[in-house]
């Protein structure tokens, strides 16, 4: 479905707003650094401005409903100018990388202004080796991170030519901004067709009983399991206190080709073998901060794509969350690496094997359907601290080298969010033989996360160490 003028925000899309607070900010990102020569910033505002009719979402706000009566709805901004939203910035000499990790805490430390369409792109030069940086900010309502890996397609090219002059867009005139009558009235007509697409529901669980039966069994299995996590809570860790609104944001880069290796010496996936390293990492920040890990299995909330292999974001498509969120054990308590590869291996296979990510899309399905004030609450136990230690996310880039205007993106960084009362948050991505760790952490809660990516480089040493042993032998 296209996006257009008037939608409504869904019941995740939504949570992620009444998460958001002061010190919670719920944007996420990436930095994207490019060599080639510089790149002059009225030709990239002219790239922007040519393909932006693609992404409709992008130049709409927020609208609240009369009374909160139901969820906000995606308005056309009438005040839109593309200059308030891609950002001109430069960095001082020399321009050594901790100043572009730097500024890239700043930038993800304050929110984003709902007035205003929910995104920033700032452009930065003066890096040391030359270049140019882009550092994206979207809020997470907007599109989630598999979708933003489609929707990058807008700005990103396979073309290495960068000669080529952009095309013109086509006029674009803002839909007259809606009053409160209509707005109730859509609000009522909309509330009408839940009730439709249930009664519907109902007529086909009648026409089909035993298909209906197996379905409703399978999901109160799936439910079942989720209720059986959240009664079994996460761990008390340094990682899991108040939080404030600054931010510190670290990165590395690793080759993808040595997480195959491991995978293929002791079976399992690319994704277990990086939550085998994060544990491994987060070993050593617990011992380094002098916390007992005998017996202690922390939780990685990770969130998990319901999209289809067809069903990705392309132009002009709704853009909207489509994510269930699994609860992963990583085993601290673990010191030998193979075995801790094995444990997470076994606990993941027994997650796929359970209907974790059925449970989670029900429940999903149930939230359209709810009340704001509903809504609201579940959104809050949903990010419990009770439930998770921490938020890790791996993201499937492409294995080819992208472009803007002719410039090759040398590395991608991608940028998760905190929730309240959660310190850190560990992004991964694939990209043309790279697989790169983002690092984003509470300023004062974790003053250490510049040793975070060390201990991510010793755990995978380790490992690859014993994988090219076993191949050997």
């Amino acid at each position: 479905m296209p996006q257009q003028h008037l939608d409504r925000l869904t019941a995740l899309d939504a949570s992620f707003l009444h998460q958001e607070g002061p010190e919670s900010h719920m944007h996420i990102g990436a930095l994207t650094v490019f060599g080639g020569p510089p790149l002059r910033f009225d030709d990239l505002l002219a790239l922007i401005g040519s393909r932006l009719h693609l992404v409709p979402r992008y130049r709409q706000r927020l609208a609240r409903t009369p009374l909160d009566r139901g969820r906000p709805v995606w308005i056309d901004d009438r005040s839109f100018r593309l200059e308030y939203h891609v950002r001109h910035v430069a960095l001082p000499p020399p321009g050594e990388r901790e100043q572009l990790l730097a500024l890239v805490s700043r930038t993800f430390s304050t929110q984003l202004d709902r007035r205003r369409p929910l995104w920033e792109l700032s452009f930065v030069e003066g890096l040391q080796d030359g270049g140019f940086a882009l550092i994206f900010k979207t809020h997470h309502a907007v599109i989630d991170g598999v979708a933003g890996l489609d929707l990058a397609t807008v700005i990103f090219d396979l073309d290495s030519d960068g000669d080529a002059e952009p095309q013109s867009p086509p006029p674009w005139t803002p839909a007259p901004k809606p009053g409160q009558l209509a707005m109730m009235t859509l609000g009522a007509m909309r509330d009408a067709r839940d009730g439709v697409t249930l009664l519907g529901s109902a007529l086909s669980a009648g026409a089909h009983p035993r298909r209906a039966a197996s379905r409703l069994r399978e999901a109160a299995e799936g439910v079942g399991e989720i209720v059986w996590a959240a009664l079994n809570p996460a761990p008390e860790t340094p990682l899991n206190v108040p939080i404030g609104p600054y931010r510190r944001f670290v990165t590395l880069s690793g080759r993808l080709a040595d997480f195959k290796t491991i995978k293929n010496a002791f079976g399992g996936t690319v994704n277990d073998v990086v939550l085998a390293v994060v544990t491994g990492a987060l070993r050593s920040f617990l011992l380094s901060r002098g916390v007992r890990t005998e017996g202690l299995e922390l939780r990685a909330l990770v969130p998990v794509s319901l999209r289809g292999a067809g069903d990705g974001a392309t132009a002009g498509d709704v853009i909207g969350n489509r994510l269930a969120a699994m609860r992963a054990p990583l085993p601290v308590y673990i010191a030998d690496p193979r075995a801790r590869l094995a444990a997470v291996r076994e606990s993941m296979d027994g997650i796929k094997e359970s209907r974790q990510a059925l449970g989670a899309e029900v429940l999903a399905g149930v939230q359209n359907f709810a009340p704001p004030t509903i809504l609201a609450q579940a959104s809050r136990i949903n990010f419990s601290t009770h439930l998770f230690n921490l938020l890790v996310t791996n993201l499937p880039g492409p294995q080819i080298p992208l472009h803007v205007l002719g410039r090759e993106i040398r590395e991608v960084y991608p940028i998760a969010f905190l929730p309240r009362d959660h310190a850190l948050a560990v992004a991964i991505m694939s990209y043309n033989g790279q697989l790169n760790f983002g690092l984003l952490a509470d300023f004062e809660a974790v003053p250490e996360l510049d040793r975070l990516p060390g201990w991510i480089a010793e755990a995978t040493a380790e490992l690859l160490e014993l994988a090219q042993g076993a191949a050997a032998d």
